[in-house]
């Protein structure tokens, strides 16, 4: 009777376990599938306003005006590659819970028949459990382990939207330059075609060579060009921020995308204390700061794993009539060596780890040195041309306007003094996307913004994710 029913016991359990089990679902992908399904999607401002409002509560969602934090908004929920880092991020925190799960136990069952036994039973019948007992160091280091994985996928999240904010910003920076580039070029076009013209008819009545009509020729062509090169930028990096943020090209004309302090960037040198900040902030430090924490969680499993791993056993037997409940304990003995190789491998790849750290600092170091000293050299450039060049050269074009109206210059020279002038404005587009390029790169070395409508961001980490 006592057999009876623990089989029935035994059974009823797995069939329990079964029907509890998770079934395994496919889910198969294709990339026609998904090209297709990016090709037919239909981009929704609204779908913006909720994590807008948690970034930036006190600001309000104008869809109609795409400044550096609409934009930014766009880029944490439409970015593939932002996307796939907060997949890591979830798939990180279910290994983690993984980890914390209780380890299983291992049951076995025998049996046994005996040829002419004695007894009134020739059978024996048994079940035994194998209960690891997860206590202790080696329990320790691998939920730490667990835990750091999850924050280095979350720093690897952080990273992931710092590369694609700076890509975002650059093709900003870009495009801004590339249209008041296009607008210059087409004018200076529009002054060497006259001066063509001008010079032209100097070479027809024989007041000049026609060598300098084919060094006017030259001008223009390459003036021509300048220009086609500006526009064709200027749709390669809508193209660009369309492809980061997600946002439709045809949602992006001229009159959306905005930066009011564009053509006056403002001094983005941070202060010492910035500075600080910024080395123990830093998400790709951070990340090697965990590395190192996980290299000590390492090191503190393999110096548990120099003593026995403990499991309990215990068991049932139907023997011939008897009922037996034996009771067993297993040690899983540690190596030969007592793992003495094994914890010298964790110990050096943990000095690894912190020389690694002591490099990636020095590294953020110099970054945010060079990228504070290429800011500032930047913005002396862009301020001697706008003291110096850029003023002599809009003086003399005014000086050439009055000077024709009165008959002292002839068109010719009239159409060289307004080149220089747009020559000079395009010398300073040059210098402002340097400043621009430079401010880049200090709030990258920072991990911050420094100026600009993505200042009023109050959400966290919860609200990017």
């Amino acid at each position: 009777m006592s057999y009876r029913i623990s089989h029935a016991s035994l059974i009823a359990f797995a069939f329990l376990s079964m029907t509890g089990c998770v079934r395994y679902v496919a889910r198969p992908v294709s990339p026609n599938a998904i090209a297709t399904a990016q090709a037919e999607h239909r981009f929704d401002p609204s779908s913006l306003v909720a994590r807008y409002a948690l970034l930036a509560p006190l600001q309000h969602f104008d869809p109609e005006r795409w400044d550096q934090l609409a934009l930014f908004v766009a880029m944490l929920e439409y970015n593939p590659d932002i996307a796939s880092a907060r997949a890591g991020v979830l798939r990180a925190v279910a290994e983690e819970r993984v980890a914390r799960a209780p380890v299983g136990p291992t049951l076995t069952f025998t049996t046994e028949y005996a040829g002419a036994a004695p007894e009134a039973s020739p059978w024996l019948f048994g079940a035994a459990l194998d209960v690891p007992i997860d206590i202790g160091g080696r329990r320790a280091a691998r939920l730490d382990a667990a835990g750091l994985k999850t924050a280095m996928a979350r720093y690897d999240y952080l990273e992931a939207i710092w590369t694609a904010r700076q890509a975002l910003r650059t093709a900003l920076v870009n495009r801004f330059i590339a249209l008041r580039q296009s607008n210059v070029e087409l004018q200076l076009v529009a002054l060497r075609e006259r001066h063509f013209a001008a010079v032209a008819r100097r070479v027809a009545a024989g007041e000049t060579s026609r060598a300098d009509l084919e060094r006017i020729r030259a001008d223009l062509s390459d003036a021509r060009r300048r220009a086609t090169d500006a526009s064709t930028r200027v749709i390669a990096e809508t193209r660009n921020i369309a492809h980061l943020t997600g946002i439709p090209v045809s949602d992006m004309s001229d009159a959306k995308i905005i930066w009011d302090e564009f053509d006056m960037p403002m001094s983005v040198v941070p202060d010492p204390i910035s500075r600080r900040a910024a080395l123990v902030a830093r998400a790709d430090i951070l990340r090697i700061v965990s590395a190192y924490e996980q290299s000590e969680a390492e090191l503190r499993g393999e110096v548990a794993r120099q003593y026995p791993a403990i499991s309990v056993g215990p068991g049932f037997t139907w023997e011939r009539g008897l009922i037996k409940l034996p009771f067993s304990l297993g040690l899983v003995l540690p190596p030969l060596d007592l793992n003495r190789r094994a914890i010298a491998a964790a110990e050096a790849k943990r000095a690894e780890a912190g020389r690694l750290l002591e490099a990636a600092v020095a590294n953020a170091t110099a970054a945010i040195d060079a990228a504070e000293t290429e800011a500032h050299a930047a913005r002396e450039a862009l301020a001697a041309i706008r003291r110096n060049e850029l003023p002599a050269a809009v003086r003399l074009a005014a000086q050439a306007d009055r000077e024709i109206r009165v008959g002292a210059i002839d068109r010719t020279d009239w159409a060289a003094s307004q080149s220089g002038s747009l020559v000079a404005r395009l010398a300073e587009l040059d210098a402002l996307a340097r400043v621009h390029a430079a401010d880049t790169m200090v709030e990258l070395a920072l991990r911050r913004p420094l100026a600009g409508p993505e200042l009023n961001i109050v959400g966290t980490l919860g609200a990017l994710q």
